[in-house]
């Protein structure tokens, strides 16, 4: 689906969908021994001998049991997401309330950051310095961070979106290094709705382990983005300066007006 928002834009988007995917495997691994370093002999270290019990006595029954299960962890998938994303609704709802009434004593010359206020566009604030560090460029580093906070939120399918509109938008001039570093760190699924499926997945399989799950999710989460943006880092210490965008995209700020950046 990413491939089929930006193709127009960004003619090898796959390839470098691709490479991001396979560059995210050990860098979550890395960002998992950072988080949670192993202190002692890991429990799989050498031969490790499973005890698998068969509690099904034939195909039939294992074909109903498979297909009860499935049902079961179907049911918690859907049954968390609604619950988070009803969360988020609730937690924007309130932060919109507030950002009204805070923008009526704030200068106008700031009130656009008020106004508004979401969950996913805190997070795109916080997000610049962090974009400008992963090497974007300080003209798109508000852009960029946008995206990264949205992909939290909202999960990487809106954030491509927006990025194939900003390319789309002729009043918005995204340098390619942008472009391929902002890729790179929207491929992956650290998000709070996989927060939701992670529990009411793996719970419904291990329910003894859904205390484990609900105390390790936001640092998985935290996790998970983290080992994006170092696949973005990687991505743009290789990019090379060419033109990797289409002629009518890859445009400059000096043939574009200015655009004028608020908080919406």
């Amino acid at each position: 689906a990413y491939v089929l928002f930006l193709k127009d834009y960004f003619p090898n988007i796959a390839g470098h969908l691709i490479s991001a995917s396979v560059l995210s495997a050990p860098a979550a691994l890395v960002m998992a021994k950072v988080m949670f370093p192993e202190l002692g002999m890991p429990a799989t270290k050498g031969k490790v001998k499973l005890d698998v019990e068969i509690k099904d006595v034939n195909i039939l029954d294992a074909a109903a049991s498979g297909a009860s299960s499935g049902m079961t962890l179907a049911i918690n998938v859907a049954a968390m997401l609604i619950a988070f994303t009803a969360l988020i609704a609730m937690f924007n709802f309130g932060l919109d309330w507030f950002g009204d009434r805070l923008a009526v004593f704030l200068p106008e010359s700031i009130r656009g950051f008020a106004t508004n206020l979401t969950l996913q566009n805190i997070l795109g604030y916080l997000h610049v310095p962090l974009a400008w560090i992963m090497g974007i460029p300080a003209k798109d580093a508000f852009f960029a961070g946008k995206l990264l906070g949205e992909k939290l939120v909202l999960t990487e399918f809106f954030a491509y979106v927006d990025l194939a509109n900003m390319l789309k938008n002729p009043l918005v001039s995204l340098d390619p290094r942008t472009v391929v570093i902002v890729t790179y760190g929207l491929c992956g699924f650290a998000n709070f709705a996989s927060i939701a499926i992670q529990i009411g997945g793996i719970s419904g399989i291990a329910p003894s382990r859904r205390s484990d799950l609900a105390r390790l999710g936001m640092r998985a989460m935290a996790a998970g983005a983290l080992a994006a943006y170092m696949t973005g880092n990687i991505a743009g210490a290789f990019y090379t300066g060419e033109t990797i965008l289409k002629a009518d995209t890859a445009q400059t700020s000096e043939n574009l007006p200015a655009v004028e950046i608020s908080g919406n």
